[in-house]
């Protein structure tokens, strides 16, 4: 059913090898969203969803713990969330999400890592439309009938439920995220392969070889770029 949940694999592959660089991304995100309302879970939903993705990566309570502390202590950092669009090679698109507290400094290193590696930036919109914001879950241990079942009870109307590579992964409406967690939590489940609001492409494309060794040297750029926390795209990894 439905497209591919196909960055599962690729978001286990980085976070066993960049797992400093994830976990300094969730340091600065769990603080922003701690800072921005109380920093509690129960009563704060945007930083309650940051955590739950933090768990999904196997983020230490203790950088959890100390980002959280960080915004207790009224500490003056302020990040402003940007998002950034443009192409990449063989017709492929791009959205970049950042935190920055140098608006210059992030917009000169993204549009310099498109530059210089077989891309160009594009305006607000060009790329996002493209796109559908969606709640995505994976969890383990289930069959998608015994899922959907799950969430037709307790009245909750999702996009699609499939099964892929040994989980089941749901899309559904991003206002209806907490809901769905919920839902599971209510059933027992509360350990997820993937927890998170993610943009997904509304068509893939699958590229030459020649553009592919382009695209991902792009994204390895883009990822190692301080600012840079969430990067969305439309290009077929799986073959």
């Amino acid at each position: 059913m439905g497209r591919k949940w196909n960055n599962i694999k690729d978001k286990k592959a980085a976070r066993d090898a960049n797992t400093s660089r994830i976990y300094a991304k969730f340091g600065r995100e769990i603080y922003v969203a701690a800072k921005q309302g109380v920093p509690d879970p129960v009563a704060n939903s945007a930083l309650k969803m940051v955590l739950e993705r933090a768990k999904t990566y196997s983020v230490p309570k203790a950088i959890i713990d100390r980002a959280i502390e960080k915004a207790k202590g009224g500490a003056d950092e302020n990040y402003d969330e940007l998002r950034y669009e443009g192409f990449g090679p063989g017709g492929s698109m791009i959205i970049v999400d950042t935190l920055t507290n140098n608006v210059n400094r992030t917009a000169s290193e993204v549009r310099a890592a498109f530059g210089k590696n077989g891309g160009n930036m594009g305006v607000s919109g060009s790329v996002a439309y493209m796109f559908d914001k969606t709640a995505v879950f994976g969890i383990e241990g289930k069959t998608a009938d015994e899922v959907l079942e799950l969430l037709l009870e307790a009245d909750i109307d999702v996009r699609d439920v499939f099964e892929e590579d040994g989980a089941v992964i749901v899309y559904a409406e991003p206002d209806q995220f907490h809901a769905v967690q919920e839902a599971f939590e209510n059933a027992g489940i509360t350990e997820f392969t993937v927890a998170e609001l993610t943009m997904l492409p509304q068509n893939e494309v699958t590229l030459p070889d020649e553009d592919r060794e382009k695209f991902e040297k792009l994204i390895d750029v883009l990822e190692d770029l301080e600012d840079v926390q969430q990067i969305y795209h439309n290009v077929n990894l799986d073959d």
